[in-house]
């Protein structure tokens, strides 16, 4: 059973137009003044926020509570260090809409005008809000950074990495839209020790967190698209680290890291994945097709297999071809055993 659709896009070549022109000066001096004093009031307060330790408390409580009452002792996952003081999890849901701005094909990230895509985003926010009004909801794009390619390209690696100009865009982007900001890397035949350290600077940034697909991670050589690919608790652990080191380093608030998974073979030894106070991992479903093979897919291969956090991916076009041709709603989620809090759009 085919659980995604592995299409690969040749991107276009070009640069995509974002529309977004930059506004026009403020004349009133003393409005200015008073607009950058809130402004800088609330960065404070913010900031203040951020840097208070983890109610422990708090954070059992909450992981109790998306465990959604699940006896099989898997979850909450028990064995966890706490995290550094600004994490996002389990204390709020993340909502993120996926793609590349180059393709309209890839998701909802690039198939409509920033302004309606962040709109549509902010839509779905509020559903998430109305379903479960007690966890707060942090949208977030998901930007495919490094994206599998049909091509060999120069180097034969069949990935081609965004250009940094477009990664700005994303970021303001998602500044209008008040969102944190994922980079995702498909190596297809490159690996992810060559591709992580190239986004470094990106990742040194407070709200901008990481995910990596191991569906397009080819380590027997095949072509991307052509088979699933895997990657092990090993990858796992050295992004991690990574993220760890760069959270220590530059004084930052926890890194959230999203690892894609639809099938057993995609994540190996997941066993042996490590925790860190520094690093939030989300296994994420990444299948796709009607409710019944989704909640089929969850249970079979995120639910046995606990890291520490859950995701699941919803796709608008893909998962309403066969009957009963719908998506699931935020309250269908809500309803598994344990609740997932990341949620993807594509």
């Amino acid at each position: 059973m085919t659980y995604k659709n592995t299409f690969l896009i040749t991107l276009a070549i070009g640069i995509v137009s974002l529309g977004c022109g930059q506004k026009s000066g403020n004349t009133n001096g003393k409005k200015s003044e008073n607009a950058l004093t809130t402004a800088s009031d609330s960065t404070s307060a913010k900031e203040e926020e951020e840097s208070k330790p983890v109610d422990t408390a708090a954070y059992n409580q909450k992981l109790k509570e998306i465990a959604n009452g699940d006896t099989t002792g898997r979850w909450p996952v028990i064995k966890q260090p706490y995290p550094l003081a600004g994490a996002i999890l389990p204390f709020k849901r993340i909502v993120a809409y996926y793609g590349n701005l180059y393709s309209k094909r890839m998701g909802a990230l690039g198939e409509y005008p920033p302004k309606e895509m962040l709109s549509r985003l902010n839509a779905e926010v509020k559903r998430w809000e109305k379903a479960d009004p007690k966890t707060p909801v942090q949208p977030a794009l998901h930007y495919i950074a490094v994206v599998a390619q049909g091509d060999g390209g120069k180097d034969g690696k069949y990935r081609t990495r965004m250009p940094h100009k477009q990664i700005d865009s994303v970021l303001k982007i998602a500044e209008k839209g008040k969102a944190i900001v994922f980079l995702d890397i498909q190596v297809a035949l490159s690996n992810i020790k060559a591709e992580l350290p190239l986004l470094e600077e990106y990742l040194k940034m407070p709200h901008v967190h990481l995910g990596i697909d191991p569906e397009f991670s080819m380590k027997t050589g095949a072509k991307p698209g052509t088979r699933i690919g895997t990657f092990d608790a090993a990858d796992i652990n050295y992004c991690s680290e990574y993220l760890a080191k760069l959270v220590r380093d530059n004084n930052l608030p926890p890194k959230v890291f999203t690892v894609h998974r639809f099938t057993k073979k995609m994540v190996t030894n997941s066993q042996n994945i490590k925790l860190r106070p520094e690093v939030q991992i989300v296994m994420h479903m990444d299948g796709w097709g009607e409710p019944e093979l989704k909640k089929g897919t969850y249970r079979h291969w995120i639910f046995p297999e606990p890291v520490q956090f859950t995701g699941f991916k919803l796709f608008y076009k893909n998962d309403i071809k066969k009957a009963p041709h719908r998506m699931m709603t935020p309250e269908e989620l809500l309803k598994l055993k344990p609740q997932p809090i990341y949620i993807q759009y594509q």
